[in-house]
C-alpha cells in the first residue's frame, strides 16, 4: 500500500511538472520583436484608403467598387467556419 501511494505521488507531481517545464523551456527561447505598427493618419469622418480583397466566389473586390453607393461595413470574422 505505501509503494503505491508512492508511486501515484510521484507520477502526479511528474504530469503536474511537464506542463509547467513546457512553458519555461518556451519562454527560454528568443522571441522577436513584433514589427512596429505605422501611426494610423484617419479620423473620424475620413475616406478610407482604396485596398482589394478576394471575395468568397474568389472574385477580387476592391472598396471603390462601392463608391457612391450607401455605407459600407466591414466585418472580421476571425474564427468564422474554423474549429476554433
Amino acid at each position: 500500500m505505501r509503494r503505491r501511494t508512492a508511486v501515484l505521488l510521484l507520477l502526479s507531481i511528474f504530469l503536474m511538472a511537464v506542463p509547467r517545464a513546457g512553458q519555461l523551456w518556451a519562454q527560454g527561447e528568443k522571441k522577436q520583436a513584433p514589427p512596429p505598427q505605422p501611426e494610423p493618419n484617419l479620423k473620424v469622418g475620413d475616406t478610407f484608403p482604396d485596398f482589394t480583397l478576394l471575395g468568397p466566389d474568389t472574385k477580387k473586390v476592391s472598396l471603390h467598387d462601392f463608391k457612391g453607393k450607401k455605407n459600407v461595413a466591414l466585418a472580421f470574422v476571425v474564427f468564422a467556419f474554423t474549429g476554433g
